[in-house]
């Protein structure tokens, strides 16, 4: 049995992503363990793989990813493995490193366009850095997936690689209702889920949600901007119209998704990373059939215009925004919906995965 080491910077509590990557391969054959981050309020993990988190003494700037490195470079030293799965460019060094000294296969699977994130951007002398750390490996890789085909193809033409798209669909399940510890009667909802960072349109649709008489907004997630954006809903006094529920379990946001009435996914064209974004939650909104409303970027285009489930930003600025909302929560999408989520799931991935690993 090949013994897979996979490595990630984060809690993995809400990696959905890295969760359904280890499924498949644990019920393929493979012995799994997964490395993440162990952190002040990180939640307990139950898993049919090994799960190790490691608890750092830095949690940002550089000393962080120095730290990473290098304690994840001593951990795979010693540890059994076949195989080496590498997520994201911020844990790659030391797993390509232990696969040349140990001569152990490596797969790397990016996320994002790594060196492209907001953070990134203004920040020239850091990017620099990055961009030196993954010209000096990817080139070297054979075995490489990601999340879109737009950012395979960037590496591809850059790098002269081989990345496979692996799209980050959610596994088919059942819709299971869950309720809110907030009265909903006589709103519509509208959701976002996922991290609350720079460039996701935060700020934008908390503005818009003034202007929608019969809406509530729902921000389900955690992140840098947790505290910038509840200083904001405080500032406009929109404490009854937007709400908070923080961090949750992929198992508590499968039962909360489908009770909103629209989901959104309104990131903004800040650096490459963004212009090529798919990120998973729009399959999630997909997934528990309510429409989407998305950022006019070219792969969640793809996704509108090929599957008929929601709608492209006609405008950024909060009113115009608020009267599209208005007119697409009166729409049925329900036909486009039901196809979709049929064929837009992780089950219709995994045979591409294999093959990778295999």
């Amino acid at each position: 049995m090949n013994k897979v080491i996979v490595s990630v910077s984060n809690d993995i509590f809400t990696d959905q992503r890295v969760e359904k990557v280890c499924n498949t391969l644990q019920n393929n054959g493979f012995e799994v363990t997964i490395i993440g981050r162990k952190l002040k309020n990180s939640k307990p993990i139950e898993r049919k793989y090994k799960t190790r988190r490691i608890k750092l003494l830095f949690n940002k700037s550089f000393m962080f990813y120095l730290e990473l490195n290098l304690r994840l470079f001593f951990i795979l030293f010693f540890s059994k493995k076949d195989i080496l799965l590498s997520n994201d460019l911020d844990t790659l060094l030391p797993n390509y490193l232990i696969s040349i000294f140990q001569k152990k296969k490596i797969i790397y699977d990016s996320h994002e366009l790594f060196t492209e994130v907001p953070e990134l951007v203004y920040r020239p002398f850091t990017k620099k850095i990055w961009c030196n750390i993954e010209a000096f490996i990817l080139p070297k890789l054979k075995n490489t997936y990601t999340v879109c085909n737009s950012i395979a193809d960037y590496y591809n033409k850059k790098y002269g690689t081989n990345f496979k798209t692996i799209m980050n669909m959610p596994s088919k399940k059942k819709i299971e209702l869950g309720q809110f510890s907030f009265d909903t009667k006589g709103k519509k909802i509208i959701l976002y889920q996922g991290v609350l960072n720079v460039g996701r349109g935060l700020e934008l649709i908390i503005e818009t949600i003034r202007f929608l008489e019969d809406s509530i907004l729902v921000i389900a997630g955690f992140g840098i901007y947790f505290k910038k954006l509840k200083a904001k809903v405080e500032e406009l006094n929109l404490e009854n119209k937007v709400h908070f529920l923080g961090k949750l379990s992929p198992k508590r946001l499968h039962k909360i998704t489908p009770l909103a009435n629209l989901g959104i996914s309104l990131e903004e064209d800040v650096g490459l990373n963004y212009k090529y974004a798919l990120p998973n939650k729009v399959f999630d909104y997909i997934q528990a059939e309510i429409p989407i409303l998305v950022s006019d970027l070219k792969e969640m285009r793809k996704i509108v215009e090929k599957h008929k489930v929601g709608e492209l930003v006609k405008s950024r600025t909060p009113v115009k925004l608020a009267n599209q909302i208005e007119l697409l929560l009166k729409k049925d999408f329900s036909s486009g919906l039901k196809i979709a989520k049929k064929e837009l799931i992780w089950e219709n991935q995994e045979e591409k995965l294999l093959e990778i690993f295999q």
